[in-house]
C-alpha cells in the first residue's frame, strides 16, 4: 500500500467512526429518517472501505429498533413461542442466542424475556433477574448488561446480532417500566 493507499484508508476509516457515532445518536432517537441518511452515506463509503458488512447490520438494527418501539408504544409487545423450561409457563417476548463473556466459561445458550424476568438458559449456571429487581439494562454493541436495583452488579450477555441487542434492550426496559407500575 502506498503513502495515498495508507491516506485514503484513514479517511475511510474517520469515516466509519463518524457514521457509527450518528448511528448510536439516530438509535437513541429512533429516528427513522435518518435510516435512509445513514444508508445513502454507507453506500458512499463502501466505495473506500475494505467491508461495511457490520454496518449494514447496524442500519437493520435501527429499522428494527423503530418498528419496536412504534408497536410496544402501541402496548404492543412481540409474543414468542416457547416450551423452554426456563420462562417457566409464563409468556415470553424475547428469544435470542447469546453468550456470557464474562463467565469463565463463556456459556452460551438462549436469553429469553419473560413478563416476569430476564433468563438465561444455558451453560452451567442459569442466571435469573426479576424485573422488579432490575435498576436499568444497558445496550453498549451488542452486549446487553443487566443491572441489578440496590447495586452494581449484574450480568453482561453478547448477542450475535445488533438486531438482537436492540430489540432485547427496548422490550427489557419496558418490561422493567410495567413492572415498576405494578403495585406490590
Amino acid at each position: 500500500m502506498g503513502l495515498f493507499g495508507f491516506w485514503r484508508r484513514g479517511r475511510a476509516d474517520a469515516a466509519i467512526e463518524q457514521w457509527h457515532a450518528d448511528w448510536e445518536a439516530a438509535l437513541s432517537r429512533l429516528d427513522d429518517a435518518a435510516a435512509g441518511q445513514l444508508e445513502a452515506r454507507l453506500r458512499a463509503l463502501a466505495a473506500t472501505a475494505e467491508d461495511v458488512e457490520v454496518e449494514d447490520e447496524m442500519l437493520q438494527a435501527l429499522r428494527d429498533a423503530v418498528a419496536l418501539e412504534r408497536d410496544l408504544a402501541g402496548g404492543l409487545l412481540p409474543a414468542v413461542d416457547t416450551t423452554h423450561r426456563v420462562a417457566a409457563g409464563e409468556r415470553c417476548h424475547f428469544s435470542a442466542p447469546v453468550s456470557m463473556p464474562d463467565d469463565p466459561a463463556q456459556a452460551t445458550g438462549r436469553l429469553l424475556l419473560t413478563a416476569g424476568r430476564a433468563a438465561f438458559a444455558g451453560g452451567s449456571r442459569s442466571p435469573s433477574m426479576p424485573w422488579h429487581a432490575t435498576r436499568d439494562v444497558i445496550r453498549h454493541g451488542r452486549d446487553l448488561l443487566f443491572v441489578r436495583a440496590g447495586g452494581d452488579e449484574g450480568s453482561r450477555f453478547r448477542c450475535n446480532s445488533f438486531s438482537d441487542a436492540v430489540r432485547g434492550a427496548a422490550i427489557a426496559r419496558h418490561l422493567i417500566r410495567a413492572a415498576r407500575r405494578q403495585p406490590l
